[in-house]
């Protein structure tokens, strides 16, 4: 979307030097930018400074050019906004609709998308604040990233810091090509109006004793992505939640879980009478024989004792062969990676075969591949193992590409 109108607001955080870098990327792409800070923002970066990459005059109260009304010029006119760094006080003031600057102002009369890029300290990222005001956005429809893990200000590190410059570029492109396209096109009937899905997501959790657990790297995000999508497409959405690492999307019910047998359980009991069934969630394959009541204690120049692992049912496999009902639509993951004995696909193959799920959706995962909040890529194969549809991009681009399959398959399953 070339030459499009965008505000970028920045609080005041010492990454506020970022938004800077970020200001000329998106001025070189050819894109007319306003800068609105806070106050606090120009105690890192003064005004001069915005002015002269921005070629506008910068105002941060709503005193300053009052005669335009420029709160609501600048809402009037965005194609997209963008905070950067969006403060843990930023987040919080938005959250509750306060307006007691030109940029909280603005936020209040935009209709167009808006993008939060969080920098703060891990304590204040952490906080049940924060946590709680980052929900209540989302759930208005705001895009909220999730900070970058690294150094922070002093010795400090952890999550909380701003992505770079070129990281916050990328999603503001993507959202301004996302709304480009819902407005070429008329919003699509919701086709999954009438239809209950139930969606697993996370990882599970298996006690070695009271403090620790064996576990796997999945945060939920792509199954929570799925749920989120599925209810926007009009869908009774129950969402099975092993562990996430973000927050449960607004309009499903949910199901917390920890172990596989808990997960089992609570899915075959949700599966029932319902049209889809998607098991997204990372399943342990197998847990510890044992887990004892107390802590496994260190003891010095003693090797610990070795703990045996027995196997885990097949969830997956379980759901294929005996369906709560039988005009469930079953749709697998297979998180893989390639090795000496076959492809990533390979494996996914011969999983589809062996698991008989009407889709499977096959993922590389790795270091910064498929786990996490990063960009994922499935190749969905149906029981035969043959390539059906593919999906890449955002885990929400990935979950309305895997709804599209499942509601094209839906109507020779049978429902509404």
């Amino acid at each position: 979307m070339p030459g499009a109108h965008i505000v970028l607001g920045v609080s005041g955080g010492i990454a506020a030097y970022k938004a800077v870098l970020l200001l000329r990327l998106l001025r070189e792409r050819g894109h007319d930018v306003r800068v609105v800070p806070t106050a606090g923002a120009l105690e890192f970066v003064g005004k001069a400074t915005w002015e002269a990459l921005s070629g506008h005059p910068v105002h941060t109260s709503v005193f300053e050019g009052a005669a335009e009304v420029e709160h609501v010029m600048l809402g009037r006119s965005a194609d997209l906004l963008v905070v950067a760094p969006a403060t843990a006080d930023l987040l919080s003031r938005a959250a509750t609709g306060r307006a007691d600057d030109l940029l909280t102002a603005t936020l209040l009369t935009v209709t167009c998308p808006v993008l939060m890029a969080p920098a703060m300290h891990t304590e204040m990222w952490q906080h049940p604040a924060t946590v709680a005001n980052v929900a209540t956005l989302r759930a208005r429809g705001v895009h909220v990233m999730d900070p970058d893990s690294g150094r922070l200000t002093g010795q400090d590190s952890g999550p909380g810091r701003l992505p770079e410059p070129e990281a916050l570029e990328a999603a503001a492109l993507a959202l301004l090509a996302r709304a480009e396209g819902v407005a070429a096109e008329p919003k699509p009937a919701p086709d999954l109006a009438g239809r209950r899905i139930v969606i697993s997501a996370g990882g599970t959790r298996e006690p070695l004793d009271p403090v620790r657990f064996l576990g796997n790297r999945s945060s939920g995000r792509q199954g929570v992505a799925i749920a989120a999508a599925a209810a926007q497409r009009g869908a009774d959405v129950e969402l099975v939640a092993a562990n996430l690492a973000v927050p449960a999307p607004p309009g499903v019910r949910v199901t917390g879980v920890e172990t596989t047998a808990q997960l089992r359980d609570a899915v075959r009991r949700a599966a029932r009478g319902a049209d889809v069934v998607v098991m997204a969630a990372a399943v342990a394959d197998f847990r510890p024989a044992t887990a004892p009541g107390v802590k496994i204690k260190k003891v010095a120049g003693r090797p610990p004792a070795p703990i045996e692992l027995v196997e885990n049912p097949d969830i997956l496999a379980e759901l294929v062969a005996d369906p709560p009902d039988a005009r469930t639509l079953v749709v697998g993951f297979a998180a893989e990676t390639g090795d000496e004995t076959g492809s990533v696909l390979e494996h996914g193959r011969a999983k589809a075969r062996r698991k008989g799920a009407s889709l499977l959706a096959v993922n590389e995962v790795g270091p910064a591949v498929g786990f996490g909040d990063v960009a994922n890529q499935v190749t969905v194969l149906d029981a035969n193992g043959e390539i059906v549809g593919e999906a890449s991009g955002t885990k929400d681009d990935v979950a309305h590409g895997l709804l599209d399959l499942i509601a094209s398959r839906l109507g020779g399953v049978g429902g509404a």
